[in-house]
């Protein structure tokens, strides 16, 4: 087959331990962002094969509809919500997802404490100033004693609550009725109120995943409550926040700072989102999982999964109706 791997940033996945997997089929490494939906038809037409890296390209039915060569689309991890499986379906193409041995929480969790620290203690702006030839300019922030609000206590807040508490922080968690059991099981304090949450916390940083549900599930209000010498962190994704709010919010001073790691279009290229001309606001481009570790475990799958299907016994497919199986049944 001829693959194509997209959007692989930082061209790594050809020194994956995946990589000598597939020597047997011409592959093809593609490490700059293409968004437009016919410059990415274009750029696969001719391969047989994609693999896509998490959602960082979304295949709308406008875009499928443009693939003439595509018989498979390899996703690494088991979310497909970025892929019409009716136009794949349409079209012939079977989308494997899942298998593998998946992502890992402690990534997305370390760099949610990389911006916590870097943010209450300035460093960004630091280093710059002392490279520019300067002597300290600011002052930090203690984190002993001060709230840490945890918004969704799950596998990685569950994480970052812990290392608060390591740290001498009060910590605070509030979500749904599950998380708070977790959180409360593990000794953690609940919240007496919405309100209150967002009101109390010095640092309140949210790991919600991202659905139908919980998108804008983070109002203006709701920042609009929080101490102007606040901070949030964003290291789950953007769309949890009410679109416009934060950027709102982060100008009137309530809260008074930010760390962001996720936008609501990515890849954000040429200095282009308003966050980014802020100054009380540090921003990393969506490197929650970019880990070595991390891309050898979301690699996996897809590998398995294409090796798999042109051994002729596919697996793990999201349309199994297009390898014969039966409508709404994932194939394993």
């Amino acid at each position: 087959m001829k693959i194509a791997v997209i959007d692989d940033y930082q061209d790594a996945f050809r020194t994956l331990s995946h990589y000598p997997k597939l020597k047997d089929h011409q592959v093809t490494v593609f490490s700059d962002a293409v968004n437009d939906p016919a410059k990415v038809a274009e750029r696969l037409n001719g391969f047989d094969a994609v693999i896509l890296t998490q959602q960082r390209t979304f295949l709308p039915r406008k875009l499928v509809e443009q693939l003439k060569t595509i018989k498979v689309i390899a996703q690494t991890g088991a979310h497909v919500a970025h892929i019409d499986l009716a136009a794949c379906t349409e079209k012939g193409i079977a989308v494997l997802a899942g298998g593998g041995s998946g992502g890992r929480p402690n990534p997305t969790a370390e760099l949610t404490w990389g911006l916590i620290l870097a943010a209450i203690r300035h460093i960004p702006f630091e280093v710059a100033q002392m490279k520019a030839g300067h002597w300290q300019s600011t002052l930090g922030t203690t984190l002993a004693g001060k709230t840490l609000g945890i918004y969704a206590f799950g596998k990685i807040g569950s994480i970052v609550a812990t290392v608060g508490r390591a740290f001498g922080m009060k910590v605070v968690c509030f979500g749904r009725e599950g998380s708070l059991k977790r959180a409360a099981e593990a000794g953690f304090e609940v919240a007496a109120s919405r309100e209150a949450f967002f009101a109390e916390a010095d640092v309140l940083s949210l790991h919600i995943p991202l659905n139908g549900e919980t998108r804008g599930i983070v109002k203006a209000a709701d920042l609009a409550r929080m101490k102007p010498s606040a901070l949030i962190v964003n290291t789950s994704r953007a769309g949890l926040i009410e679109k416009g709010a934060l950027e709102a919010a982060l100008k009137n001073g309530r809260p008074g700072f930010g760390a962001i790691d996720v936008f609501e279009e990515e890849p954000v290229l040429g200095s282009s989102h308003p966050l980014l001309s802020m100054k009380n606001v540090v921003c990393t481009p969506h490197l929650g999982y970019v880990t070595r570790e991390t891309y050898e475990a979301y690699y996996d799958g897809p590998v398995q999964n294409l090796l798999a299907f042109a051994a002729g016994k596919p697996q793990h497919v999201a349309n199994p109706e297009v390898v014969g199986g039966k409508p709404g049944t994932a194939s394993h």
